[in-house]
């Protein structure tokens, strides 16, 4: 098995993960629907039990286009995250999971914060400010790649209208460029392609010992073809 196909099986088996993850976000939305119950006794509530609601906001949504507006979001930077950091993003997650929940809980004004968007923004930072530190080709490429499909959404920082919780917006991006900062170098650097100039130095014959290049200069002085 090749490099290339082994790591594009490993892009197909992350993606297959965030896909089925954000499927289950999907089905969760689906069945409060067909109950005709509101999810936002899930939500996090400032000023109250803080449980809960850390844990099961970013799991619901509003209503279908609240739940839609994170779905791409939610795909492209998972994938991205877990195929170019795994080691960091196992704990990046769960980090910006729980840090934007509590913050929200400790902060935030006194509604019942709900959706996935803190997770969006964790991502977005989390990988943006790690290709800034990290510095390896596949890291910046994906913060130029980020930057430029979502750099937008760091206006969604800033206060909104009432219906939307940029508390969790801001709570999210700040957990993910603190856990950029604290992961950066618990995924390996990847070593880059060997070039044609490498390969031409690697074939060329090495240094000779002293002695072997008196012993070669006498072999030439007696016969000029050698």
């Amino acid at each position: 098995m090749t490099d290339g196909l082994s790591e594009g099986m490993r892009f197909r088996r992350v993606l297959q993960r965030v896909v089925l993850a954000v499927g289950g976000l999907w089905l969760i939305h689906l069945l409060f629907m067909a109950m005709g119950v509101s999810p936002t006794g899930l939500g996090v509530r400032p000023g109250e039990n803080p449980l809960p609601g850390i844990l099961t906001a970013p799991l619901v949504h509003g209503s279908a286009v609240h739940l839609f507006s994170n779905t791409l979001p939610l795909l492209v930077l998972g994938t991205a995250m877990f195929f170019a950091l795994p080691r960091a993003s196992r704990l990046a997650l769960p980090i910006i999971w729980l840090a934007s929940g509590l913050a929200v809980w400790l902060f935030a004004r006194e509604a019942s914060h709900i959706g996935a968007s803190g997770l969006s923004y964790g991502m977005m930072f989390f990988l943006f400010v790690a290709g800034v530190l990290r510095r390896d080709r596949l890291s910046m490429a994906l913060a130029l790649i980020v930057f430029f499909l979502y750099g937008g959404m760091i206006w969604g920082v800033l206060p909104q209208g009432p219906g939307v919780s940029f508390e969790y917006h801001l709570a999210g991006a700040l957990s993910g460029a603190v856990c950029a900062f604290l992961l950066r170098h618990r995924d390996p650097v990847p070593l880059p392609p060997p070039t044609s100039f490498d390969d031409e130095e690697a074939s060329e014959p090495g240094p000779y010992h002293p002695d072997e290049v008196e012993e070669r200069a006498r072999i030439q002085e007696q016969d000029p073809f050698q």
